[in-house]
């Protein structure tokens, strides 16, 4: 399932959601291309997605969650990745 928490996190003078999938890394990709999130936007577990997309990313199909769930179901599904530090 694909999942997107609330636009919160600001960064370059915007703010961001977290794009995951609690299935596959496969499947976040190919939604991320569906929605027209470039490559780049992949950090490690999840995409960055700015606030301009949250709307398109509900209409595609993506759940929305809090961030907290994001962090528990990528955990649960062991597709979490840490930070590097």
């Amino acid at each position: 399932m694909i999942l997107i928490d609330p636009p919160s996190w600001p960064g370059h003078g915007r703010l961001w959601s977290h794009l995951v999938s609690d299935v596959s890394y496969d499947e976040l990709h190919t939604f991320a291309r569906r929605l027209g999130v470039p490559e780049r936007g992949f950090d490690g577990d999840h995409y960055d997605v700015p606030e301009r997309l949250y709307a398109d990313a509900l209409a595609l199909g993506a759940s929305p969650v809090r961030s907290r769930e994001i962090v528990a179901r990528l955990t649960a599904a062991g597709l979490r990745r840490p930070k590097h530090r």
